[in-house]
């Protein structure tokens, strides 16, 4: 089974279980590690993911993967996680996940926009940009990113 027909398999294995538990299914990589194998198994939903829902799904996941063949007889180690802060934002529900937050993202046209995310939806994302709502459907944008903050401006005001 080559590499790409595998991770299908998985996904088709693993989606269906991870939507019961109100989860999306973001990526799979398969990766080595010496002599074993390492699953890692990117979830998310609307609420975030809890390290209970973690450890509840990775249960279940490793209990599909063990009742079918597609890991083969190569040892492997299973890793149930959530995105990290530097996911690259592509999918509409990306965008939705970040309401709040400030972001950086490409522009089709050229250049790039900072702001924080005030709404999104399928069609598009509004951002605030300096104190102005600028909104851009998808595929006026690219990929955008969450820009990490150790203390936002809101926080700055309530110590003063």
């Amino acid at each position: 089974m080559g590499a790409q027909s595998r991770d299908e398999r998985i996904v088709e294995l693993l989606e269906p279980v991870l939507a019961t538990a109100g989860l999306d299914l973001e990526s799979v990589e398969l990766t080595p590690a010496g002599k074993r194998r390492v699953l890692r198994v990117v979830v998310d939903s609307d609420d975030g993911v809890d390290l209970d829902t973690v450890g509840e799904v990775t249960q279940e996941v490793d209990a599909v993967l063990e009742d079918s063949d597609v890991m083969g007889a190569q040892p492997y180690v299973l890793e149930v996680t959530s995105p990290g802060v530097d996911r690259p934002l592509t999918e509409p529900r990306h965008w939705r996940r970040s309401r709040g937050r400030l972001v950086r993202a490409s522009l089709a046209e050229g250049g790039e926009v900072t702001g924080r995310v005030t709404a999104a939806d399928d069609q598009g994302v509004t951002l605030d940009v300096e104190g102005h709502p600028r909104t851009y459907t998808h595929a006026e944008l690219g990929k955008g990113k969450v820009q990490v903050e150790f203390r936002r401006a809101a926080d700055t005001d309530a110590a003063d």
